[in-house]
């Protein structure tokens, strides 16, 4: 970072801010919040065991005392296995309570829990597993360990708890250590920027619709259900009528998901006349949204508030949170910072108060897995560098306006565009490849290939089943444009993206 990172001070506080201080290095931190993962959990044990913590619609319903008992029982067979303190294990099955238990059953043997992306191709698995040199592989088929109950003692804030793996501009997955302490402050402040229920009997009851191997599933519906005391509700895959049935049958109070599954939602014949009347916070985020959207949903779901949120990988989720009150009058912005994170900008210009975010706060990683130059470059004097271009508004409402590290935002998926262009240029006939994001009223955006073919014939039909060996479903390109010419660079080398958007014609969709 060559530049000297301008924070941001707080002039509007729409957060509670008690109980936050910084430490020696000036990092804020919460004076007072359970040290692990563990000890939330077993304060549910203790304080409400038959209340339910986890429903997989169709599968397990698991009681507190169930899940805290079943999870030490896979403690003590991955201990048995093997597993020592922390030696890593991949979590491969789909979303449910098995998931669940693997989790916390690693977590309970003082293991790291690698969560492995389900839709990710073979060579991108094999990746992971050998780069977290993973211990035992609970792959989809594996049956849960299983053995004399196991809680490990001794953690700490500062012990990893996790893996979850990113891809970033290079395509390469790096995978991003989370601690007890991240877990937790990501916790903490996503109750207080949502203003979620936290006293014993609480009744929320949170709808998972996407894989638990994201930390929107994972750390911001799972682990903060179990925060609170609450009910992790989980949707094994997205069955639009099966998730507005749940919302009348398991009392749902509390739902996430990306604009494009609102969207879908909203349209869907079964949703007119559904019983939503339990709902009292709707969140959103992973994707522009627009503000007609937002006035459909606060319409359609009267009893709740709305509410936007910004977050990545390295932050063990949320940033930013856009308060219910601004959500349609500032739809573009994705909030103010949550109560324990500090925000700056390394600015890019003259333009004020516009820059590459970077942030810091104990739910901010250390570093990369085995990354040391990519941590250095991207951590710099306490700050992370979050790849992402902003302005933040006079009140410190942060907009994204630009993404520095080239990733597309499919619909909440990240597609880096270097992984899919670097698969394009090894198909037949590809003298040159940009990936860039087709704008698209659902998934907010779609994998756009611009090619070049410097005489070659391009097949289209043998690219996309070059892609389907290489890529995973989310990454291949749905539109395509060939040009005759040369793609545009500048003198380093650089295509010209500005360039190419205004010129490009994708026409109809590839699949």
């Amino acid at each position: 970072m060559t530049t000297a990172v301008v924070e941001i001070t707080r002039s509007r506080n729409p957060f509670p801010q008690s109980g936050v201080s910084r430490d020696c290095l000036g990092t804020p931190r919460y004076a007072a919040v359970p040290e692990t993962l563990l000890d939330v959990l077993r304060t549910h044990v203790e304080s409400r065991p038959d209340s339910e913590a986890v429903v997989e619609i169709g599968g397990d319903r698991l009681t507190y005392t169930q899940l805290w008992e079943r999870a030490a029982r896979v403690a003590g067979g991955l201990r048995a296995g093997g597993v020592r303190r922390g030696d890593r294990v991949a979590l491969r099955y789909p979303a449910g309570a098995t998931w669940v238990l693997a989790f916390w059953g690693t977590v309970m043997a003082g293991g790291i829990a690698v969560a492995v992306n389900t839709r990710s191709t073979q060579p991108d698995v094999e990746f992971v597993l050998g780069d977290a040199d993973v211990k035992v592989d609970l792959a989809a088929d594996t049956p849960l360990p299983d053995g004399d109950p196991y809680i490990v003692e001794g953690l700490g804030a500062a012990d990893m708890a996790a893996f979850f793996y990113t891809s970033g501009t290079t395509g390469r997955p790096k995978g991003v250590p989370t601690t007890h302490g991240a877990f937790v402050t990501n916790a903490e402040n996503i109750v207080r920027s949502f203003g979620l229920p936290r006293d014993v009997g609480s009744d929320l009851r949170t709808l998972i619709t996407v894989p638990l191997f994201h930390v929107t599933a994972c750390n911001l519906q799972l682990l903060v259900a179990a925060y609170v005391g609450g009910t992790a509700v989980i949707l094994p895959t997205l069955d639009l009528p099966a998730l507005i049935d749940a919302f009348a049958a398991e009392r749902i109070s509390f739902v996430v998901a990306v604009p494009a599954v609102y969207s879908l939602l909203l349209r869907h014949p079964s949703f007119s006349g559904a019983d939503v009347s339990s709902v009292r916070m709707i969140g959103y985020g992973g994707a522009p949204i627009a503000p007609s959207l937002v006035r459909e949903l606060l319409a359609a779901f009267p009893r709740a508030t709305v509410g936007n949120g910004y977050g990545i990988t390295e932050t063990a989720s949320l940033i930013t949170v856009l308060p219910d009150r601004e959500a349609v009058e500032h739809a573009d912005s994705v909030g103010y910072a949550v109560p324990s994170v500090d925000i700056g900008i390394v600015p890019l210009g003259d333009v004020p108060n516009v820059g590459e975010l970077v942030v810091r706060g104990a739910n901010v990683t250390a570093g990369y897995w085995y990354r040391p130059q990519t941590t250095a470059e991207t951590i710099v004097g306490g700050w992370l560098r979050t790849g992402d271009v902003v302005r933040i508004d006079d009140s410190g409402r942060v907009y994204i306006i630009d993404r520095s590290n080239d990733v597309i935002n499919r619909g909440g998926e990240n597609v880096s565009s270097a992984e899919v262009a670097a698969v394009l240029l090894s198909a037949p006939g590809v003298a040159d490849a940009a990936v860039l994001g087709v704008p698209d009223e659902v998934l907010g955006e779609k994998v756009g290939a611009v090619l070049y073919s410097d005489g070659a014939t391009i097949d289209l039909d043998v690219l996309l089943e070059h892609c389907r060996i290489h890529l995973a479903d989310y990454k291949i390109p749905q539109f395509a444009a060939v040009v005759t010419e040369p793609l545009p660079r500048d003198a380093g080398g650089k295509i010209l993206e500005n360039d190419l958007r205004r010129h490009v014609q994708w026409g109809a969709p590839l699949r």
